[in-house]
């Protein structure tokens, strides 16, 4: 028996979202007292697949080939399934990334395995597998108990912390058997924002709301994310009114995102935007409004005007940087 943990790669490289979840299985793996299997599909260097020993696989599996170079959902299940029967797995973890969120399900069909998804702590494994994973879009936690024979979970990213070990893995080809129904969909070309730190996987996110007055005043945003090396994101109705591009919503009906840092800039703080940014480690707001919702739910807040606070924090943050050079 083993644990399969599946890790992704963006254009042959992984992020560090693929070494937290490989810690994270590899955490599982040792409680279990189980080998932990890394699998990765698509065309990624020998030389990368190393870095999935040093936080803790024993064992990486490479599939490869023209039809798995672009990351698709159904025959990447496949492949996983696979992988899983292969190695005996009962237990597969993979990232709760938007790829993720799409392909843990369809691996659990083909696995007739429960599955738990989203998150954000290690099982606790004595008579049971109780996972604790985020509920109600994010308003609260939910306690699963797993009890199928073989188990899928996958790991909401900023969750767990990234945990360093020192084994040399043993990389081999893994040849997936795909039929036709897998390929019914296929990817033509992937567009990638390649200037910008990924949403889903940011550690500090700078975000702002109706409150800036309109898009000629998002240029403070940006720089303030720049000094700070942040992802910006927006509220529903900045990125409806095309203020920003939908990609940047965040919230109930947008991306749900877990940052150890997030800043909310004039923003109310609707419940739909909070189910979206609960599970960020730290939020601060700014808002000139002292009754907005926002300041219930943060661990830190200014009340003042924007146009006044986000140049100072700008300045502040430029120093604080310069005195570390």
């Amino acid at each position: 028996m083993s644990v399969l943990v599946f890790i992704e790669n963006v254009q042959g490289k992984f992020k560090k979202s693929t070494f937290e979840v490989i810690s994270f299985a590899a955490a599982i793996a040792q409680k279990q007292n189980l080998p932990l299997v890394a699998l990765s599909i698509g065309n990624v260097s020998d030389d990368e697949l190393a870095k999935a020993g040093k936080y803790g696989a024993g064992k990486v599996l490479k599939a490869s080939g023209a039809q798995l170079d672009s990351m698709n959902v159904q025959p990447y299940a496949t492949v996983i399934a696979q992988a899983a029967k292969a190695e005996n797995a009962k237990i597969v973890v993979m990232s709760a990334s938007f790829s993720g969120k799409g392909i843990a399900p369809r691996v659990a069909i083909k696995l007739d395995a429960g599955l738990a998804d989203n998150v954000i702590d290690l099982p606790k494994m004595d008579g049971g597998f109780i996972v604790k994973k985020g509920a109600f879009s994010g308003k609260a936690f939910a306690f699963v108990d797993i009890t199928s024979d073989v188990k899928v979970i996958s790991m909401i990213p900023n969750s767990y912390k990234v945990v360093e070990s020192a084994a040399s893995p043993a990389i081999s080809t893994f040849d997936a058997q795909l039929s036709p129904r897998d390929l019914v969909v296929t990817i033509k070309d992937v567009k990638r924002s390649t200037d910008k730190v990924s949403l889903p996987d940011a550690e500090l996110v700078v975000s702002a709301g109706r409150g800036m007055k309109g898009p000629e005043n998002w240029g403070m945003i940006e720089e303030l994310a720049n000094v700070l090396g942040a992802a910006t994101a927006c509220s529903k109705p900045v990125s409806d009114a095309g203020w920003r591009p939908h990609s940047e919503h965040v919230g109930q009906t947008g991306i749900a995102i877990s940052p150890n840092l997030y800043i909310a800039i004039g923003i109310s703080g609707a419940i739909q935007h909070l189910a979206g940014v609960s599970s960020s480690k730290v939020i601060v707001v700014v808002n000139k409004d002292p009754e907005a919702p926002f300041f219930k739910a943060a661990d830190y807040g200014i009340v003042g005007d924007a146009f006044e606070v986000v140049p100072k924090l700008i300045e502040a943050a430029k120093a604080f940087k310069a005195g570390q050079n």
